[in-house]
C-alpha cells in the first residue's frame, strides 16, 4: 500500500469513535427513560463518553444481570455503581448523585430516625441497595427477614400504597415520577412521610479497562467545564 493510502486509512480510523457497550438499569425516570434512550443519567454518560472520543451502545437490564454481564466481558462498563458495590471494575469519578429516602404511609405513624430503625419493618428496596447504601444499611438488610429487593422501580410504589410493605427505599425523584403511573392501580393519593436518613449517594461508572476509565473521567471533566453538564441538568429540572 502506498504511503498516502496508509495516511488516509489512519486518518479515517482516527475519526471513528471507539464503541463502548454500557449497561444501564431498567426504566427509572427521570434518570433513564429506557424506551426513549434519554434521561438525566443517560444523557450525562453519553455526553461524557462522546467528549472522550467514544460512542455508546446502551444495554438495559436489571442491575444484578448487568453485574454478571460485566464479569463475563459482555459489557465494557455499567452505570449506577460505586466502590461499595463489590464489582471488580475500574471506577470513574462520580458523575451523578441520587437522593434516596425511606418512605412510609403517614397512617402507619412509624418511627424512623436511623438506618438501623428500618430493621423492625418490612422493607422493599431497589436491586443491590444492600451494597450501594453502605455498611450500616447492609447490616440492617442482612438481619431483617422482611427485607426484599426488586428490579422494577415501579414495584415500590405499588407495594407501598397497597399496604403490602411498611417502608420502601427509593430515590425521591424516581418514586415521585412513578406515582403518576400507578394511580389507576392503587390509591397513590394517600399521605406519605419521607425519612431522609441517607446521605446523597454518589454513583460512578464501573469499567473493565483503566485507560477507558481515565478517558471517561477527562470527558466528564470536559462537559462540566464547558457547561454541557449544567445544561443536561436543566433539561430535567422539572422532575
Amino acid at each position: 500500500m502506498k504511503w498516502w493510502a496508509v495516511g488516509l486509512l489512519l486518518i479515517a480510523l482516527d475519526g471513528v469513535a471507539q464503541e463502548l457497550r454500557i449497561g444501564f438499569g431498567t426504566h427509572k425516570p427521570p434518570y433513564v427513560f429506557e424506551t426513549e434512550d434519554k434521561g438525566l443519567e443517560y444523557d450525562i454518560v453519553i455526553a461524557a463518553a462522546r467528549a472522550a472520543g467514544f460512542s455508546v451502545r446502551p444495554y438495559y437490564a436489571p442491575m444484578e444481570r448487568l453485574h454478571v454481564a460485566l464479569s463475563r466481558g459482555e459489557l465494557d462498563g455499567i452505570t449506577t455503581t460505586n466502590r461499595f458495590d463489590g464489582v471488580a471494575a475500574f471506577y470513574s469519578q462520580p458523575y451523578i448523585h441520587y437522593h434516596n429516602v425511606a418512605v412510609a404511609l403517614a397512617s402507619r405513624n412509624l418511627s424512623i430516625a436511623t438506618i438501623a430503625d428500618l430493621g423492625q419493618y418490612s422493607v422493599s428496596a431497589f436491586q443491590r441497595a444492600r451494597f450501594l447504601l453502605g455498611a450500616e444499611y447492609r447490616r440492617m438488610a442482612e438481619a431483617n427477614p422482611r427485607y426484599h429487593e426488586q428490579a422494577q422501580q415501579i414495584a415500590r410504589n405499588r407495594l407501598l400504597y397497597s399496604g403490602r410493605v411498611e417502608v420502601v427505599v427509593a430515590d425521591r425523584r424516581i418514586f415521585r415520577y412513578f406515582n403518576r403511573e400507578v394511580y389507576d392501580q392503587v390509591d397513590a393519593g394517600q399521605p406519605i412521610v419521607e425519612y431522609p436518613i441517607f446521605p446523597a449517594t454518589a454513583y460512578q461508572l464501573g469499567l473493565r479497562d483503566s485507560q477507558v476509565r481515565d478517558r471517561f473521567d477527562r470527558g466528564l471533566a470536559s462537559i462540566r467545564a464547558s457547561g454541557e453538564y449544567t445544561e443536561i441538568e436543566r433539561r430535567y429540572a422539572l422532575y
